[in-house]
């Protein structure tokens, strides 16, 4: 085990650190959440401010989660008990694990029918005639199927995350990241050779700005918030697992580059396949399960490319379900003297059935939504948590460290063991400024359109 003077338990690499970090951020939210949010909104404009977001608000805050991860060597709570003793700032930290938790707790949903599709896709979605929607609204009608997946999705949850950070963490991502590249280059080289494929190119690389909306708007920077962990806790508590020679700036960079490049390359799997079969791209959260077996069934091997596909999912899911897990039991770990088994398994249970309302959502409790925007339980997990605590954790973490904690002491933390690129004051200027100017607009102007469609 590594372990640094305090007793804490370190990455064993840097390496490991990036792998582990980018497992967290490459995740449903590329694979499952990036393809339908980018054919909803009208592809390559969403794709365009999507980008914007990444550099002006995502790197700045995963440099930001990092450093006071690193510097006060505590999960998120004790984090800002550390820098802000005395103060109610700690709860800026509890809005971290809570929104991690509630993330988690549907998370984990899709995540079990991923898994299920494994076997779908060549036991059931790939016959002649099969209505792969009819496939998949029995399956999530269902009551039992859909909760067995969710359990057993948690059940390989728990136990990475009780072996530990070297043991379970990076020892996992280690392994399942480099299978990860290998089956998206593999479904991306499928996707762009098949005929027709170049206009599901072209509406993927060409903006129509005219169908941008102030919910394009909030879904994008939600999105870069989804997509890179950020507002959950995620990175303070990978932070706090740093060693103080860990370049973060780098490493950070790193991290979204990772990230970035691979929620582009997702599209190259899908939306070439898409429209070179004559489906619809604007298909909703349902392009995965509904219109991809369907893509799978008409393309050449594509028994092979849909198992090659739901297993990449499900590794993505895994990964970053890791890291979820992982702020809350670090919590307990921290906060109050857990240890780490008996921290995972009682908050892994908990997030399960805590989830089980959004499962449910579509037998049980198929009549209640949202007020006001008429959505079912699972997508008002969804909306709550990254239109709204997302965001909201973000925007008072980057407040936190420019005007209480200081920028200062923030870039002195990062430039410490970087030996090339490092912050300064164009950073300061983006926590100050730019970045809760730009949440806080978003915010408000997205969910007012929100409320007005």
């Amino acid at each position: 085990m590594n372990t640094g003077t305090n007793g804490r338990e370190h990455w064993a690499t840097r390496t490991g650190f990036i792998l582990a970090a980018s497992g967290s951020a490459i995740g449903l939210g590329n694979i499952w959440r990036f393809p339908y949010m980018t054919g909803e909104h009208g592809g390559a404009a969403f794709i365009v401010i999507y980008l914007i977001a990444v550099c002006l608000i995502g790197y700045p805050l995963l440099v930001n989660e990092t450093i006071i991860g690193r510097v006060s060597q505590r999960n998120p709570v004790g984090a800002f008990k550390t820098l802000a003793p005395g103060s109610p700032w700690w709860l800026v930290g509890a809005l971290g694990v809570f929104t991690g938790f509630v993330i988690l707790s549907y998370y984990a949903v899709v995540a079990g029918w991923s898994l299920a599709y494994i076997f779908k896709v060549i036991t059931v979605s790939q016959g002649a005639g099969i209505d792969n929607a009819e496939v998949f609204s029995r399956h999530i009608s269902n009551i039992w199927q859909p909760i067995g997946w969710q359990a057993l999705f948690m059940i390989l949850t728990i136990a990475v995350i009780s072996a530990g950070v070297v043991k379970g963490i990076q020892r996992c991502v280690t392994i399942l990241m480099p299978i990860f590249f290998v089956l998206l280059v593999l479904l991306i080289l499928r996707a762009v050779t098949l005929p027709g494929a170049g206009e599901g190119i072209a509406y993927y690389l060409k903006p129509d700005f005219s169908e941008v909306t102030g919910r394009t708007l909030l879904g994008a920077v939600s999105q870069a918030f989804f997509s890179l962990s950020l507002g959950m806790g995620v990175f303070i508590t990978y932070g706090s697992y740093l060693h103080e020679k860990d370049e973060i700036p780098k490493s950070s960079g790193a991290i979204v580059g990772l990230d970035t490049v691979v929620a582009l390359l997702a599209g190259f799997a899908i939306f070439p396949a898409v429209f070179a079969l004559g489906f619809e791209p604007g298909a909703g959260p349902g392009l995965v399960f509904i219109t991809l077996p369907a893509v799978f069934a008409q393309m050449p091997f594509g028994t092979f490319f849909g198992l090659l596909f739901f297993f990449l999912l499900s590794i993505a899911a895994l990964t970053s379900a890791l890291s979820l897990l992982e702020v809350v039991t670090a919590w307990l770990i921290d906060e109050r003297g857990w240890h780490r088994k008996k921290a995972s398994v009682v908050m892994g249970v908990t997030i399960f059935l805590v989830g089980l309302p959004a499962s449910l959502g579509y037998s049980v409790f198929n009549c209640f939504s949202l007020p006001f925007f008429e959505i079912d339980l699972l997508d008002t997990y969804d909306l709550l948590a990254n239109s709204i605590l997302l965001p909201l954790g973000g925007l008072l973490t980057a407040i936190f460290v420019g005007y209480v904690w200081g920028t200062e002491k923030a870039i002195k933390e990062a430039s410490k063991g970087s030996t090339g690129f490092t912050i300064g004051k164009w950073w300061a200027v983006l926590i100050r400024y730019v970045v809760p100017i730009i949440i806080a607009a978003i915010m408000v102007t997205g969910i007012l359109d929100s409320l007005g469609r």
